[in-house]
């Protein structure tokens, strides 16, 4: 079973990410300081670490090049409120697999976590509904065995659809997903909507009137 060391001061926060994080099958630790996260690496064995920056005793990417060093094979997914690019672009400099902002859904952290031991491991994600394949890692989608040629954007925004096929998607989340910090017009989901449409058959996405978008995983299964 996957270790998981979660590094945060909020508790509340903490606890949010802790009961995700074990309900999918993960093993899991907490540290509210950089002491306590040194102290715990040195006796115990994690596969990863999620690491908030700002700590009661100091910055914890002060300590992340040193931790790299003595756990090479040791995961770091920063989890911060500094949301800056130099800031990011800092963190994986130093070490880091991964940069989450804060505010999030703990649940694109539990896909982040599964997304860094997939690579790690080598494994393809591939999310298949009868003849449509849909291979996440490598931008790719085959139909009745034929390659449909996707944009980054359209590709992104179906991958989301497809891993969520219960889910009613609000053209505001895909944005927020998709777009993240980007200033993008809410209609531009509707054009994207409609390439894939217009490339998967007209009842491939569902449109639920007032809420959202949802993928139609019976078109693909009948």
């Amino acid at each position: 079973m996957k270790r998981i060391l979660i590094v945060e001061d909020d508790e509340t926060l903490r606890d949010l990410l802790k009961r995700y994080i074990k309900s999918e099958g993960y093993e899991v630790d907490e540290a509210e300081n950089n002491f306590e996260m040194r102290k715990k690496l040195s006796k115990e064995r994690y596969d990863l670490v999620l690491l908030d920056i700002m700590l009661p005793d100091g910055l914890s990417t002060d300590e992340l090049p040193e931790i790299k060093v003595l756990y090479p094979k040791l995961g770091i997914i920063i989890v911060s409120a500094k949301d800056n690019d130099s800031d990011k672009i800092y963190g994986l400099e130093i070490g880091a697999d991964d940069y989450v902002t804060k505010p999030f859904n703990p649940r694109e952290v539990v896909a982040r976590i599964k997304a860094f031991f997939r690579r790690i491991s080598g494994e393809r994600e591939v999310i298949k509904f009868g003849q449509l394949q849909i291979f996440c890692d490598d931008y790719l989608v085959k139909l009745n065995d034929k390659i449909i040629d996707f944009t980054a954007k359209e590709f992104e925004i179906l991958c989301l659809l497809a891993k969520n096929p219960n889910v009613v998607f609000s053209r505001e989340r895909i944005l927020d997903i998709v777009w993240k910090d980007e200033f993008i017009s809410d209609r531009v989901v509707d054009v994207h909507i409609s390439n894939i449409r217009n490339k998967l058959g007209k009842d491939s996405i569902i449109t639920v009137r007032g809420v959202g978008y949802k993928f139609n995983a019976r078109k693909y299964n009948e």
